[in-house]
C-alpha cells in the first residue's frame, strides 16, 4: 500500500485535537502546582495569601488557556505538514506502507 496523498484539513483537526489533550495535561500540572503554591503560601501573612491565590488563579488560567493555544498551534502545524507532505509525495512518490 502506497499513501500518496493525505487530506489537509483533516490531518489538521485529527493534529489539534491531539495538542489539545497535550494542552490540557500540561495546564492540569500548572493547576496542580499552582495549588500547593496556594497551599504553601497561604499560611503566611497577607502577602503570602495573594501569592497563592495568584498561583491558584494562573493554574486555573493555564487549564483553559493551553489547550485553545495548542489546539490552534497542532491545526496549524497539521495543515502545513499534511500540505508539504503531498507536494513532496507527489515529486517522489508516497510512503510505503506493508500491512497484513
Amino acid at each position: 500500500m502506497v499513501i500518496k496523498r493525505i487530506g489537509v484539513l483533516k490531518a489538521g483537526v485529527i493534529q489539534a485535537c491531539v495538542m489539545a489533550l497535550f494542552g490540557l495535561v500540561i495546564g492540569l500540572f500548572f493547576l496542580l502546582f499552582g495549588t500547593m503554591l496556594a497551599g504553601l503560601a497561604g499560611g503566611g501573612s497577607d502577602g503570602g495569601a495573594a501569592l497563592g491565590a495568584m498561583g491558584m488563579l494562573g493554574g486555573i488560567g493555564m487549564v483553559i488557556f493551553l489547550p485553545i493555544m495548542y489546539g490552534v498551534m497542532g491545526f496549524l502545524a497539521g495543515v502545513i505538514g499534511a500540505a508539504v507532505y503531498n507536494l513532496v509525495a507527489g515529486i517522489v512518490g508516497g510512503l510505503e506502507i506493508d500491512v497484513e
